[in-house]
């Protein structure tokens, strides 16, 4: 991929085109809001948080001026709680299950209350939890995502001395490499990790398994391993013309947006984006704030099909992104670069036509990561490359347990957290034979 940036818009023009979507509240906003919550009783929103995080007990300490006590309720539950403020489809669970919706067409802002509550005990670096006396166990933890820092910070505050190994230079997974930076920037997820580091967990980070330490090392130096490694590469479109200039992965361009050294960013005249899921909509609506001239979204199947989140559709077409349905890409034309994409009708008249561009993003999904799990790992996979787990989030193998989009095969980063708090309940239970339950269990 060596397109350069093209755009016609000035540096400040970009700046302001990404700042957040949704801005953080300031005090009395933060109080008017806390105080419209109703506190209810076996409260929906906290059965529609993936964590169950008690939503009336932080909001009211934040309506009585308690902010830390407020943040502990949200970390206690969720250890990556302020990312989640952030980048949780909170439309779709907790505020999309508020009582107040209802009553007055008007969820709580739940998301921003949440953010309002661990931004000052993150900017105030506020000691929330301490670690554990040691219980001489270790765990080595492969990945350092949003089901890796979860479960490395519920081990840590249980004694066990805990490791985390990740191939990318900064921690925090897709949550610092692959969030739209208008929803949230990399200092965030990167701080939050500073948070589990304070409890004592190490970070070996530009540490890639099989490169510089081997899998059979870890399983030797640890009483257990969690893999929290996430999905693999982009799925390919399988067509002539996928290697020419100008073509790139979602992921790619939106980690390259995430330095936030916009000229390096690469950029064309006109961009067309392969796929209709959330990750599409990030890419079609970060290269129109770019400052692409136009940008298009391509799907094979109709408008009411797509698997984004109805707000997140709602923002590209504010951005004046083009949609173009029932529609598949058959190839990718050009000599050295992109020219067009060439496309054919899924609508049963079979036309085929082209799309005159200079890039193509892909985003029509992540692969499996088929060969680490079976040839390196050694843990079983089901039909669709996911990784087996039992309720203990426990594998094949009664040492390795296993969290996150590697099993799930896909969710948000909310749900990747609880995954990493079953899976430290389980490691405990399986090394010592104590049941522990953390909040957001009953």
């Amino acid at each position: 991929m060596s397109l350069i940036h093209d755009s016609p818009i000035n540096i400040e023009q970009i700046e302001r085109n990404f700042r957040e979507i949704a801005p953080p509240l300031n005090e009395a906003e933060a109080v008017l809001e806390s105080n419209r919550c109703l506190y209810c009783y076996d409260a929906p929103c906290i059965h529609a948080c993936p964590t169950h995080i008690d939503v009336p007990s932080f909001i009211k300490k934040i309506a009585s001026g308690n902010l830390l006590g407020s943040a502990r309720v949200i970390f206690d539950a969720n250890p990556i709680g302020a990312t989640c403020a952030r980048v949780c489809p909170v439309d779709v669970l907790c505020e999309g299950a508020c009582v107040e919706k209802t009553l007055m067409d008007a969820p709580i802002q739940i998301g921003r209350l949440q953010r309002y509550a661990t931004d000052y005990a993150m900017r105030n670096e506020k000691e929330i939890f301490k670690a554990g006396a040691p219980n001489g166990k270790s765990v080595g933890i492969i990945g350092s995502g949003p089901a890796g820092l979860s479960c490395a910070t519920y081990l840590a505050r249980l004694g066990y001395k805990v490791a985390i190994f990740d191939k990318k230079s900064l921690p925090g997974g897709l949550d610092t490499y692959g969030m739209a930076e208008y929803k949230m920037s990399q200092t965030v997820s990167v701080e939050e990790a500073k948070q589990v580091a304070k409890l004592g967990v190490e970070f070996k980070l530009n540490t890639e398994i099989g490169r510089d330490v081997s899998f059979e090392e870890l399983q030797n130096q640890h009483d257990a391993l969690f893999l929290g490694i996430g999905l693999g590469a982009t799925n390919r479109l399988n067509v002539s013309g996928e290697n020419l200039n100008g073509v790139i992965d979602a992921l790619d361009f939106i980690e390259q947006i995430k330095t936030r050294d916009w000229r390096r960013v690469p950029l064309g005249k006109t961009v067309a984006v392969v796929g209709a899921g959330n990750t599409a909509i990030d890419a079609v609506t970060q290269a129109k704030r770019l400052g692409a001239e136009r940008v298009l979204m391509i799907y094979r199947r109709t408008e009411k099909d797509i698997s984004a989140y109805a707000y997140e559709y709602e923002l590209a077409k504010k951005d004046a992104v083009e949609f173009v349905w029932q529609t598949a890409p058959i190839e990718i034309v050009g000599d050295n670069s992109v020219s067009a994409l060439r496309c054919q009708k899924t609508d049963g008249s079979n036309q085929i036509f082209d799309i005159p561009c200079d890039m193509v993003i892909k985003a029509i999904g992540q692969q499996k990561q088929h060969s680490f799990f079976e040839s390196v790992a050694g843990v079983a996979t089901d039909e669709k490359g996911r990784v087996v787990v039992n309720e203990l989030m426990q594998t094949s193998n009664p040492k390795i347990f296993a969290g996150g989009d590697c099993v799930n095969g896909g969710a948000e980063a909310v749900d990747a957290s609880q995954m990493g708090k079953l899976a430290a309940q389980g490691i405990h239970s399986t090394l010592t034979g104590e049941q522990v339950k953390f909040a957001g269990f009953s």
